[in-house]
């Protein structure tokens, strides 16, 4: 379990807080919150598939604490941030896994809990980050989606020196993944070959990344970024933004991605071969927002992801269903309102539609071609002002046709309400 890393952790960032009590700047700059959020999912399967419905009802509770930083000397600055995770089951549909509350093979536990603590270090404008990290790139991302956050551990170092760039180095051993209580090996998300509800089969070292984003003007940024999770998969990543004021009341922000997937050291899930390239754009005109966007698979493999469920949003596509088979193609258009034109202030809403095609069927399939129609409905609401002012409700349902025999259609249903409170 790693544990005993964790505790080393803890109790480093316990010490460096009461030995820098006293150092104004780590004190007056620190954010400490308390998170609340409450949060309902109910997926249901076509008639003939029911019995894989899955769902349940908890409340969460999170302390988010990051310290400001306390001057060593030398030019360095420390400092600590800590996590503190928990959720209660309020109910469940306790036969199959939902991926939000932990589950034993029979049902989901009443409750769990994850603790993580960072130590971190800056000279000038770079930053190096040591133990739980919630990394935001295009080749890791933490998951905010469900109750808990998926979080990894490692080493992450940030660099702005160079003017109008970002350059990231860093190193990830373990994940904790949204539906879990501890930190795990890295592994790829391949269910079929899993050996139990947490593992996905064969466990890498680690996950080496580097990474380069450079703001080429006021409108064009570009970005690369490589990561390798040894023995598993190495990934290419380049991407070019576009983002541009097209008038008083309209701006438009756009962006093309690629990435290219191989297979990594000694192939612990075989070759993989994967390519995916996507385009999107979006169009705000004062409350209106229209959005398009286009993806491609190539190659004889589907997107790689870690095991664990973590998603990849830096693809143009991305939903219950991945768009993310072999060869497979799909698009997607979308339309969001901002109800403060018309006097609710702090409403939103926001419909998409995805459409994927010519997605690759296995096994008993193969040879055969399938469709996918996803729609997403989101509303928002988060109170803009009084005694609850930031008290937030998110309402989405979502609809997946995938018109494959081995696929069952669903509907899901999601409910989320948040808040927070700064001390």
């Amino acid at each position: 379990m790693h544990r005993h890393n964790l505790w080393i952790a803890i109790l480093a960032a316990t010490a460096t807080l009461g030995t820098t009590a006293t150092n104004a700047d780590f004190i007056d700059d620190s954010n400490v919150q308390l998170k609340f959020k409450n949060f309902y999912l109910d997926r249901q399967y076509q008639d003939n598939y029911s019995a894989r419905n899955w769902g349940s009802w908890s409340q969460g509770i999170t302390l988010d604490a990051k310290s400001g930083y306390h001057d060593i000397g030398a030019g360095v600055q420390v400092g600590a941030d800590v996590l503190v995770q928990h959720a209660v089951k309020l109910k469940a549909r306790d036969r199959n896994p939902d991926w939000v509350l932990p589950h034993d093979g029979k049902k989901s536990k009443d409750h769990f809990g994850k603790i993580g603590a960072t130590l971190k270090a800056r000279i000038s404008q770079t930053e190096l980050k040591v133990g739980e990290l919630l990394p935001v790139s295009p080749v890791l991302v933490f998951d905010p989606s469900r109750q808990l956050l998926t979080t990894y551990n490692g080493a992450w170092l940030e660099s702005k020196e160079i003017k109008d760039t970002k350059l990231t180095l860093a190193y990830v051993d373990k994940i904790n993944n949204r539906y879990d209580n501890q930190f795990r090996d890295l592994t790829l998300f391949a269910p079929a070959r899993g050996k139990n509800y947490y593992d996905n089969g064969e466990a890498s070292d680690g996950m080496w990344i580097a990474g380069v984003d450079h703001q080429l003007s006021k409108e064009v940024g570009a970005s690369y970024w490589y990561a390798d999770v040894q023995d598993i998969y190495q990934q290419h990543y380049l991407g070019l933004s576009y983002k541009t004021q097209l008038g008083e009341k309209t701006r438009l922000d756009s962006n093309v991605r690629y990435f290219n997937n191989s297979e990594s050291g000694d192939k612990l899930y075989g070759e993989i071969d994967n390519q995916a390239l996507s385009a999107a754009a979006k169009v705000n005109h004062g409350a209106h927002t229209v959005g398009v966007g286009y993806q491609q698979m190539f190659g004889n493999s589907a997107f790689p992801t870690l095991g664990g469920w973590v998603p990849q949003p830096y693809l143009a596509n991305w939903g219950v269903a991945t768009f993310t088979a072999p060869e497979e193609k799909s698009w997607n258009v979308s339309y969001g309102y901002d109800f403060s034109e018309v006097g609710l202030k702090g409403l939103n809403a926001t419909a998409i539609y995805f459409k994927g095609y010519d997605q690759k069927g296995t096994g008993a399939y193969q040879g055969q071609n399938f469709n996918t129609d996803e729609v997403n409905a989101i509303i928002n609401y988060t109170v803009p002002e009084g005694k609850l002012k930031g008290l937030g409700v998110q309402g989405m349902y979502i609809d997946v046709n995938f018109a494959n025999p081995a696929k069952p259609d669903l509907q899901e249903y999601r409910v989320a309400t948040t808040y927070t409170y700064k001390f």
